[in-house]
């Protein structure tokens, strides 16, 4: 790599609902990630409901620590879109993580970004 680090932004639209608002299945998808993107998890994803006094922000927050940094994720309870970022100063290959989404939670539509980090320049 040529930079520090990769940060991946994902909104993804629409997704099935009943996968994007089941813990279960939400701590599922975070492990097979870490597995498919070849990163060494740090502990258990941990997966919280947050915000249930609003019903457009209300979902699940998912973290899940990596040893080159971290994976997190947020699904809304009330439409299923869900928003997932992920910082390495280990490479991935992103359109691995795209697809497995995809597979997983079926999105109507995906919108993607890659930053690359690098403070000293």
């Amino acid at each position: 790599m040529e930079y520090w680090g990769k940060h991946l932004v994902i909104d993804a639209m629409a997704c099935d609902i009943a996968r994007a608002t089941n813990p279960e299945y939400i701590k599922w998808f975070t492990k097979e990630l870490v597995r498919v993107i070849q990163m060494v998890p740090y502990g258990e994803p941990q997966v919280v409901h947050f915000a249930e006094g609003s019903l457009d922000k209300a979902g699940w927050t998912m973290i899940q620590l990596i040893e080159t940094s971290n994976i997190m994720g947020h699904f809304l309870d009330h439409n299923g879109d869900l928003y997932l970022d992920i910082f390495s100063c280990k490479d991935y290959n992103e359109q691995l993580v795209i697809d497995l989404l995809k597979q997983c939670f079926s999105p109507g539509e995906i919108k993607s970004q890659v930053l690359l980090r690098d403070a000293r320049k």
